[in-house]
C-alpha cells in the first residue's frame, strides 16, 4: 500500500509575536513493514529547519523564527510504503506469561498520562484486567473491552485531560482510549507504547475523526516483537495504520510543541489528508521556502482546507 500524505498546522496569534520556537514531529518512520519514501516540511514565515532523531529513532524537526510575525503554517507532506505484516495467531501458550521481557523498562512504568488512580482500579475490575490466558489473547480482549466500554466523542477531551475525565465520562478519544489501555497493561508487566501517526480509513468506516492524527498502543510480546492494538477501532494495527512516533504516552510525541515571545490568545487549525495510490507517487517539486501572501497578509488555503476549517467553525 503506498499513502501520500499532507499535514498542516496553522497558528493564528491575536497580537504581534516576536519569536516563536517549535519543535515538530510528524515524519513517519522507516522500519519494519513502514517505509517513508519522501517527506518534506515547508515553515511559514521561511525558517530554517533541522532535525535529528531521539532515542526512540523518532525524527523531530526543529526551528527558530526570531522576527515579528501574527501567524505561522507548517505543512509536511509525506510519500509512505506499507507492506503487508504476517499474520497473527489467535492465541499463544499460556507460558508466554514468564517470558515477557522486563528491559523496556520506560514501557513498563507509569508516565505523565497513564498514571494509575482509583477510577483507573475500578476499570480494571470491570474488565477483569488480571494475567489469565495468555498475553495476546488478553489483548485482543482488553481492546474490544474499551471499545465497548467507551464512546467516541470528538473534543470531548483536550490533548492535556488525564485520563480520569474520559474515564468518569465513559467517553473522550483516541488518546484518551490508547493512555487508558496503557495504565492497564503496565502493572501486567506488559511492556506497552503510545504509537502516533495517521489512520487510512478502511470499508466501512472507523469512529476515528477524519482530516486528524491518531493513536494507538503497541505491546511488545515474546516471538512477535512489537504488536500494535487500536482500542478506538477495535483493531490489530496493519497496513492502514501509519506510524510516526512511538513514545511512554503522548507527551513524548505531539506533533508541534513549543513557545513563542508576546502577549497573545492562539488559534490552533490542523488538517490531515491521507491518500491511497496505486504505485509509488512520483516525486513532487520541492515546496516553496515561503509562500506570498494574500490581501490581508493570510496564508491561502486550498478549496478543501478552507471546506475543512469551514466544518471545525461549525
Amino acid at each position: 500500500m503506498y499513502y501520500t500524505i499532507r499535514h498542516v498546522t496553522r497558528f493564528r496569534y491575536s497580537a504581534p509575536i516576536t519569536q516563536s520556537v517549535m519543535e515538530v514531529r510528524m515524519q513517519p518512520r522507516t522500519e519494519g513493514s513502514q517505509r517513508c519514501l519522501s517527506f518534506q516540511l515547508s515553515v511559514t514565515p521561511s525558517a530554517r529547519v533541522l532535525n535529528y532523531r531521539d532515542y526512540l529513532g523518532n525524527v523531530i524537526h526543529n526551528f527558530d523564527i526570531p522576527g515579528e510575525h501574527r501567524q505561522l503554517s507548517i505543512i509536511a507532506q509525506s510519500q509512505v510504503e506499507v507492506r503487508p505484516l504476517p499474520d497473527l495467531p489467535e492465541s499463544l501458550p499460556a507460558s508466554t506469561w514468564d517470558e515477557i521481557s522486563q528491559s523496556e523498562y520506560d514501557m513498563l512504568v507509569p508516565s505523565h498520562f497513564t498514571l494509575p488512580s482509583p477510577l483507573l482500579n475500578e476499570l480494571a475490575q470491570e474488565l477483569q484486567v488480571e494475567r489469565r490466558d495468555d498475553p495476546l489473547s488478553l489483548l485482543r480482549e482488553l481492546t474490544a473491552r474499551i471499545y465497548d466500554a467507551f464512546a467516541y466523542v470528538p473534543d470531548s477531551t483536550a490533548v492535556d485531560s488525564p485520563i480520569d475525565d474520559a474515564l468518569k465520562a465513559r467517553q473522550g478519544v483516541c488518546q484518551d482510549f490508547t493512555h487508558i489501555m496503557l495504565a492497564l497493561l503496565r502493572p501486567l508487566g506488559i511492556p506497552a507504547r503510545y504509537v502516533s501517526g495517521y489512520l487510512y480509513p478502511r470499508q466501512g468506516g472507523s469512529r476515528s475523526t477524519p482530516g486528524a492524527s491518531h493513536a494507538w498502543v503497541e505491546a511488545l510480546l515474546p516471538g512477535l516483537g512489537w504488536v500494535g492494538f487500536d482500542p478506538t477501532n477495535n483493531l490489530i494495527a496493519d497496513y492502514c495504520h501509519i506510524r510516526v512516533a512511538i513514545g511512554r504516552d503522548y507527551a513524548d510525541v505531539p506533533p508541534t510543541r513549543g513557545v513563542f515571545k508576546g502577549k497573545a490568545d492562539t488559534e490552533l487549525s490542523v488538517s490531515v489528508r491521507v491518500n491511497l495510490a496505486d504505485e509509488p507517487p512520483p516525486e513532487d517539486p520541492p515546496l516553496p521556502a515561503h509562500w506570498a501572501t494574500m490581501g490581508d497578509g493570510d496564508i491561502p488555503l486550498t478549496a478543501q482546507e478552507m471546506y475543512e476549517q469551514q466544518q471545525q467553525q461549525q
